[in-house]
């Protein structure tokens, strides 16, 4: 009885292996509610039109070159416009103001300013062209004895509305290249009316710049102050009358430079 009883255990538990096995294998292998994946995926049709390979939110018409034109915008926009303007606003404005302020208002003073006559640029003379030389040059202070002047007048009668142009020439026997200052506290230009010698005007009544104007006078060679005078009077130390228009009649014109005496000039102020 015992052994019939293992017998039937025997079985009955070999059996419960075999059918609970075969439902086990097919639960481990498809969980419960999932689903079964297609047997086959079909491929569509292949794409005929033109691959775009851009980045999503890229326009959708850009160009190849796409990247360059991006890096166009910042390269012009950003450093373009820096160096324009660092380079053009800066430097160039810089350069324009240093050069052209400073060069042209210095050429201008100690062209024209140095030299002016009286206030209201009653007279202004120049110098020759690339004869004049900076205040403290090592150049020797030129000589009676070697420089001698002579005056000389543009024209022998003016007409109303021409202004009076008188030439101061220094000429240089020496072999040794001197300056002499020709500003009008130096080089006094005077204009009087003859035959009463009453005085007109003159560079140092009212000078608007009394600094030195120094002129090379080279070796054996001539240099020459040209003086504009406007026709109008003036008084010593800026008094009154002045800046009237010079009457028509015979004047008389006077340069004087200490140590080179006085040398003269006539000429006629024209009527209508």
């Amino acid at each position: 009885m015992v052994f019939a009883l293992v017998a039937l255990i025997a079985v009955l538990v070999a059996w419960a292996v075999t059918s609970g096995g075969g439902g086990s294998g097919k639960g481990s292998s498809a969980p419960s509610g999932s689903r079964s994946p297609a047997a086959t995926i079909t491929a569509g049709p292949a794409p005929s039109g033109t691959h775009i390979s851009g980045r999503p939110g890229g326009r959708d018409t850009a160009p190849a070159d796409g990247g360059a034109g991006s890096s166009g915008g910042t390269g012009g926009g950003s450093d373009a416009g820096s160096d324009a303007g660092a380079g053009d606003g800066t430097s160039a404005g810089t350069s324009a103001g240093t050069t052209t302020g400073t060069s042209t208002g210095s050429s201008a003073g100690a062209t024209d300013g140095t030299s002016a006559g009286t206030s209201g640029g009653a007279g202004a003379g120049t110098g020759s062209g690339g004869d004049q030389v900076p205040v403290g040059s090592t150049l020797p202070n030129c000589a009676p004895g070697t420089v001698t002047l002579s005056l000389t007048s543009a024209q022998n009668a003016y007409a109303p509305g021409e202004n009076p142009v008188f030439q101061l020439h220094a000429a240089n026997s020496g072999s040794v290249t001197c300056k002499l200052d020709f500003g009008p506290r130096s080089a006094v230009f005077t204009v009087t009316k003859t035959p009463d010698d009453s005085h007109v005007w003159a560079t140092d009544d009212c000078p608007g710049n009394a600094s030195p104007y120094l002129l090379q006078v080279p070796a054996h060679g001539t240099t020459t102050y040209t003086l504009r005078w406007n026709g109008r009077t003036s008084s010593p130390h800026c008094a009154a009358p002045k800046g009237a228009q010079a009457a028509p009649g015979n004047y008389l014109a006077q340069a004087q430079l200490p140590g080179f005496g006085a040398k003269s000039v006539p000429f006629v102020l024209t009527q209508d």
